[in-house]
């Protein structure tokens, strides 16, 4: 049978849930209890909570009708414990009239008629009136009575506060309003900033006075901090139901800073909340904030871009256009605006509502998304103030600004001697095919791909129409066409043409030309999958040139095996064909081709698992890639000396060498390792914008999945340099995108991430909401370790948040799991965490029956685990919280006895901490069973050894004081509260 005293604890847990439809029908169940039993005083204070609960909850409607009842029956019939609820009946006067304001259909008598009652009782209980003006000046402000709102604005806040005003956010909040809106812009950031430098702990706050700093950021030029502001503040709003005026203003933002796109995200993550909105108010800032939003997606052409919208009542779900959404919210918020200003008599409403359709763009777009760069990414070495502007390539500007032709993209002249410059390439005006062809050749050679292109384009302008040029220069523009293709990663292309070139060279008798592109023809072969025919080529073509070939031919015959040998993983052989052709080039004066073997050296060496050779090779490679200015080769090169050594602040300089001449090609390999390597440096701060540009380039590439990766990688930097709100926005794009993409498993691995990021910013439901997705997801019976895992983590975080039903539920659920799983050990722990939170929800009957179940999974463990440090550990622990719960239940001696020996065991195990904890409990015991003589020497044990900085040191004073007392030596005792400065009542 449900008691009064059950009911009161009901209240209690009602009202530590957070707020909306959960804590509303629990509420309003536990009112209708209350109203069964006949508590006259529950049925107050549940209704007090109704109030509350409804206005938080995004249903203010209700709360006329709760709130009426309180105030009648507190006039009605006084009782003393309305006194204990006096304070908190005049603050709900603050909701009625807000939330009066919003209702066009309550005629304006009525909120004026509340304002004087409120003021009536303000000055009846001797408060100040500060608050009362407050109210005064917002109702002035929403008819647009300008003179009467300046006046009770002065009002306001010249008025002194007391504990009736608002908090130290929210009065703020609304005076930084109040400026913006009267066009004093500094004066809002003036006013508010102090206050976010401080401490806010309302229910309202920081969101609010950051919502409120949104625009005045943006028109004075504070565009980072207004970028902050959105972010911070639309995170904390976007869950509650009773935001959804605000989130109208974020919307608003979103349109003024060009983010149209972000716009049409939050209105469709919305919109259905239009069909429940809290007042008219609500929908009117909403609509007209979303419409605007849509208008300006429609006027650049993405019209046909659509909104999902839910069915709700006889209207079914549909994709609406954004412009027909767009006509359909403006008639909305035109409607609703009307009404307001019908009731108001004056045209107000409809005349801001006009502005805000029509408001244009705060300057430049402002880049909104933490995953986003947020200005051109700046080469290490650079001096940012000097940087290339955006669009611009370092490497193809000259020291006069004027274009330059064949330089190699991402050569440029930034970062000092590590920098890779040279002159662009000269092109003889009178070269003839032939010498046009070596020139191209050459570069190509040198690593010059962009040469080598500048150089054949000047062929193709001036021979390929020339019947004069011989037929085998023709076929050696073939064999470099293959080149250009195979340089674009065109692969079928350029087998097609050195097909064609092998051909042409055996017509034209040309065996050694032949055998060359035969075997570049073979390492495209084992590229394309073909391995066996791809490495018959390489090694036919290796051989031949062996004997046939000058000691260039040699050489890259050998290296065009090593690439097919290397492209099947066959690392020995690959580097047994290394070592030939550096022989062969040994009578070489072929200057680029120990780079390109020192090169393919580090490729076999890193896999074969030798690092001290590996590492020579990569420090040899990077010398030569350096002194001959081959910047794809030098970047490979710093890649790879990067991930040889062993220090992380030399790996990090590595790359950044390769980041400053890295070609555009290879800038996401470059971004990604060095990030990788900063995070490994324990330097996540500067990780990010090597991940916020390698995220980028994914998309600018078409990368999605390494994009959705790379955000993951991204958020887990963002957590670690303590930016937690971007951690947040970017896990859950990870996460998004993870789950669009199929990656199951890894998108529950980035939530379990973004539960903790979110637990870091005392975000607990949307914490929670994740664990308990987690939970679902790994429902199968191989994930059993997992969910249990993650049902304890909850359990936790519900326990720290003395929301200890809950708390009990998930480690009950957890242990079952874990049980499941065979993992006696943390199904132990788990049973342990559950007695505890039964015991602290004041369930002690239940805590028993935990400790009963604890107990006996305690028994069946194996006798070979509990010999094991941790195990021991466990079982002290149970013993431990066994011991509480039974003091709980009035059964001190059957505590003590659980105690028994469980402090020396763990001291056994090096837990000091713990054993002095069981001491101080063993100590109660014996005072509560009046055995003070043996309680005092463990009391006083457990006092000398705590540290003096301790938490439980001012308890184990008054445990052994109290024994002293106990023994009649009441000196010792006082001199012992002295000593601790115990007050006689602690």
């Amino acid at each position: 049978m449900t008691t009064s005293e059950d009911l009161w604890r009901v209240l209690h847990e009602v009202y530590e849930m957070p707020y909306g439809p959960g804590q509303v029908a629990a509420v309003e169940q536990l009112v209708r209890r209350a109203d069964a039993e006949g508590d006259a005083h529950l049925a107050f204070a549940a209704r007090m909570l109704a109030t509350t609960a409804y206005v938080y909850g995004g249903e203010p409607a209700k709360s006329f009708v709760s709130f009426s009842w309180c105030l009648a029956d507190f006039d009605r019939a006084p009782q003393p414990y309305h006194a204990r609820h006096a304070g908190n009946l005049l603050w709900h006067f603050k909701y009625m009239i807000n939330a009066l304001l919003d209702f066009p259909e309550v005629p304006l008598d009525r909120t004026y008629a509340v304002l004087d009652d409120m003021e009536r009782r303000y000055r009846d209980g001797g408060h100040s009136l500060q608050t009362v003006y407050k109210h005064r000046h917002r109702v002035a402000r929403h008819l647009g009575a300008d003179e009467e709102a300046a006046e009770w604005y002065r009002r306001w806040v010249t008025t002194p506060r007391d504990d009736l005003s608002d908090c130290a956010g929210c009065d703020p909040s609304a005076q930084a309003g109040y400026l913006a809106a009267t066009g004093q812009d500094e004066a809002a950031v003036a006013l508010a900033e102090p206050v976010l430098a401080g401490r806010l702990s309302c229910t309202e706050q920081p969101q609010g006075i950051l919502t409120a700093l949104l625009l005045p950021y943006l028109r004075t030029g504070r565009r980072d901090a207004a970028r902050d502001a959105h972010r911070q503040a639309y995170r904390r709003i976007r869950g509650n139901l009773a935001d959804l005026g605000q989130i109208g203003e974020h919307l608003e933002f979103c349109a003024l800073t060009g983010n149209e796109a972000r716009g049409l995200e939050i209105v469709e993550r919305h919109l259905e909340w239009l069909d429940r909105a809290p007042s008219p108010g609500a929908a009117l800032e909403f609509s007209g904030a979303a419409a605007l939003v849509l208008r300006r997606l429609d006027a650049a052409g993405h019209g046909d871009l659509t909104v999902h919208r839910r069915a709700h009542a006889d209207r079914p779900a549909a994709d609406v256009p954004v412009g027909a959404l767009a006509v359909e919210l403006a008639d909305l918020a035109t409607g609703l605006a009307a009404r307001f200003d019908e009731r108001n008599g004056t045209d107000t409403q409809s005349r801001r509502l006009a502005a805000r359709l029509t408001a244009e763009p705060v300057g430049a777009h402002l880049p909104l998304s933490a995953s986003l760069r947020r200005q051109p990414p700046v080469r290490p070495g650079t001096d940012p103030a000097t940087a290339t502007p955006s669009g611009t390539d370092p490497a193809t500007t000259t020291p006069s600004g004027t274009a330059a032709t064949a330089t190699p993209a991402g050569a440029g002249t930034a970062g000092g001697p590590a920098s890779v410059a040279r002159p662009a390439v000269e092109i003889p005006a009178d070269a003839t095919a032939g010498e046009l062809l070596d020139l191209a050749a050459q570069r190509w050679r040198a690593d010059r791909l962009d040469e080598m292109a500048a150089v054949l384009a000047r062929y193709d302008e001036r021979f390929t129409d020339d019947p004069g040029v011989p037929e085998l220069v023709r076929v050696r523009r073939v064999e470099l066409r293959a080149a250009e293709f195979d340089s674009a990663e065109e692969l079928p292309a350029a087998r097609a043409a050195n097909e064609e070139a092998m051909r042409r060279y055996r017509e034209l008798g040309e065996p050694v030309r032949e055998q060359i592109v035969a075997g570049r023809l073979g390492v495209l072969c084992c590229a394309l999958g073909e391995s066996d025919e791809g490495l018959r080529l390489a090694r036919t073509a290796a051989e031949y040139l062996a004997e046939h070939g000058d000691p260039v031919e040699r050489a890259g015959g050998h290296d065009r095996l090593a690439s097919a040998l290397i492209r099947q993983e066959r690392w020995a052989e690959a580097l047994d064909a290394v070592g030939r052709a550096e022989e062969a080039a040994k009578a070489s004066d072929d200057p680029y081709l120990p780079a390109l073997l020192v090169l393919r050296r580090t490729q076999c060496l890193e896999q074969l698992d030798q690092p001290a050779e590996f590492r020579a090779a990569a420090r040899r490679a990077r010398e030569l890639s350096r002194e001959l200015a081959m910047p794809r080769f030098l970047t490979a090169s710093c890649l790879a000396y990067a991930r040889a050594v062993d220090d992380p602040a030399e790996a990090v300089d590595a790359c950044d060498e390769a980041l400053r001449v890295a070609p555009a090609e290879a800038a996401l390999p470059v971004r990604l390792t060095r990030g990788r390597l900063l995070m490994a440096a324990d330097r996540p701060a500067e990780a990010v914008e090597d991940f916020v540009e390698a995220v980028a380039l994914c998309v600018e590439r078409g990368v999605v999945d390494g994009a959705a990766f790379l955000r993951w990688e991204l958020a887990n930097a963002y957590r670690l340099a303590g930016r937690l709100a971007e951690a947040a926005e970017v896990a859950e794009e990870a996460v998004g995108a993870l789950d669009r993409l199929g990656h199951q498993s890894e998108a529950d691995q980035c939530r379990h991430l973004l539960a903790n990021i979110y637990l870091a910013l005392d975000e607990d439901q949307p914490a929670l909401a994740l664990l308990d997705q987690l939970a679902e997801n790994l429902d199968g019976p191989d994930n059993l370790p997992g969910r249990a895992q993650v049902l304890e983590e909850a359990g936790g975080v519900l326990y720290d948040r003395d929301r200890d039903v809950l708390a009990a539920q998930r480690f009950a659920a957890a242990a079952t799991a874990y049980q499941l799983a065979g993992l006696s050990v943390d199904e132990l722990r788990s049973r342990r965490r559950e007695a505890a939170a039964l015991l602290w929800s004041g369930d002690v009957t239940q805590a028993l029956a935990a400790v009963d179940r604890a107990d006996q999974v305690a028994a069946a463990l194996p006798a070979a685990t509990v010999e094991q440090p941790a195990v021991l550990w466990e079982l002290a622990m149970l013993a431990d919280a066994a011991a509480r719960v039974l003091l709980g239940a009035d059964r001190p001696g059957e505590a003590l006895d659980r105690l028994a020996g469980v402090a020396g065991q763990l001291r056994a195990i090096d837990a000091f901490g713990e054993a002095l904890q069981v001491e101080l409990l063993t100590g109660e015991l014996l005072l509560r069973l009046d055995r003070p003589a043996e309680a005092e020497p463990v009391l006083r044990r457990a006092l000398g050894a705590l540290p003096k900085t301790s938490g439980a040191v001012p308890r184990a004073a008054w445990l052994l004081a109290r024994a002293l007392t106990g023994l009649g030596r009441t000196a010792e005792a006082e001199a012992l509260r002295d000593e601790y400065r115990l007050a006689d009542g602690d």
